[in-house]
């Protein structure tokens, strides 16, 4: 696809019989696009006119990751391995989750590929877009996991409110890492899994579990209500 000219930010890409639209609010922030420049792009809409079909075109929705990765993955193609949960903030990084029903296919290393080719050209593709890939898994506590790498975690614990909510705990020197620049890790990690994700350190949730304990301490026995003053004991003495 060649670009073929540029107008208030907009790039019209031709498509051969008709002509696609690249918006400006669907390019990668910081890519250059020159006349004749070959584009890999994501269709998102086709429109009808009186002057023939209107193609939209994006080059930072998550669906051009998950085709480029379709294209390139030939075990992605035929189904062996799936993509379960993909999230990006396109230029910077995307985060993918997969899965396969097959014990004898490593679907991480199947998209990575030999040395690295296969992601890296998709990486190179992207103009150095940063991109994870991790093993989908249906146990919430394994996923949640998974999807905060490159970051360790210590322990998942569930909300039991029904609301897919989580609190993380991760080491100390692990915090950073987890939420990521400007809380991009936790909130990528969040879109792909489903679920809310409150990350805290070890020593965050130590004051955390002190505080309950203060607290449940602190609370005062119930006192025995006294006696209604309007009843008294009386002895019986004699029965008829």
């Amino acid at each position: 696809m060649y670009k073929r000219q540029v107008s208030n930010g907009t790039i019209f890409v031709n498509l051969g019989r008709t002509e696609g639209i690249l918006p400006a609010n669907e390019q990668v922030p910081g890519e250059k696009y020159k006349v004749n420049d070959r584009l890999k792009v994501f269709i998102m809409d086709v429109k009808k006119t009186t002057k023939g079909p209107q193609v939209f075109l994006s080059r930072s929705h998550p669906g051009l990751v998950k085709r480029l990765f379709e294209l390139e993955v030939p075990e992605i193609e035929d189904g062996t391995v799936e993509i379960k949960g993909i999230a990006r903030e396109a230029g910077s990084r995307t985060k993918m989750a997969v899965y396969t029903e097959f014990e004898d296919v490593d679907p991480v290393g199947a998209c990575v590929g030999t040395r690295g080719a296969r992601v890296q050209a998709i990486v190179d593709e992207l103009h150095g877009e940063k991109i994870d890939i991790i093993t989908w898994s249906e146990q919430p506590e394994e996923l949640i996991a998974s999807v905060l790498s490159p970051a360790k975690v210590e322990k998942v614990l569930i909300d039991e409110s029904g609301e897919k909510s989580a609190t993380v705990v991760v080491p100390d020197y692990q915090l950073s890492l987890a939420i990521g620049k400007e809380g991009q890790n936790v909130r990528l990690a969040a879109k792909v899994s489903g679920w809310k994700i409150d990350i805290k350190s070890h020593s965050q949730y130590d004051e955390v579990l002190e505080e309950e304990q203060y607290d449940t301490n602190d609370e005062e026995p119930l006192e025995k209500e006294p006696a209604d003053e309007d009843t008294v004991e009386v002895e019986i003495t004699e029965v008829e």
